[in-house]
C-alpha cells in the first residue's frame, strides 16, 4: 500500500509541474524577469502611443509581446490557442486603457 501511495504523490508531483503555467522548469519565471527589468523600462504612465499608424503599429505590437512574454508559452492546440489570443487581447486593452490619454 505504500508503493501506491509514493506512486500516487510523485505522479501528482509530475502532473502539477506538467500542467502549471510556470511548471517545475529551470528557466527564471516570468515574474522574477519582469522585477530585472522593470528597473531599466520606463512606467506605464511614461508612455506615449505614437500618432503615425507604423509607429503605432510597431508599439502596438512591442506591448504585445511584453505581455506574451509574462505569459506561459503560447499553447499548439487550437481552442487553447484561441483562449491564449483573448487573454493577451484582453491585457493588451487593459493596458492601453490604464496609459494617460496624451
Amino acid at each position: 500500500m505504500f508503493e501506491v501511495t509514493l506512486l500516487f504523490l510523485v505522479m501528482l508531483v509530475i502532473a502539477v509541474c506538467a500542467f502549471l503555467p510556470v511548471g517545475c522548469s529551470v528557466r527564471p519565471s516570468a515574474k522574477s524577469y519582469q522585477q530585472s527589468v522593470a528597473g531599466d523600462s520606463c512606467s506605464d504612465s511614461e508612455l506615449i502611443v505614437p500618432v503615425d499608424s507604423t509607429s503605432k503599429q510597431s508599439f502596438l505590437t512591442h506591448l504585445q509581446s511584453e505581455i506574451e512574454s509574462a505569459l506561459f508559452p503560447r499553447p499548439t492546440d487550437s481552442i487553447l490557442q484561441r483562449h491564449y489570443d483573448a487573454l493577451v487581447n484582453a491585457e493588451l486593452e487593459n493596458r492601453l486603457a490604464a496609459m494617460p490619454d496624451s
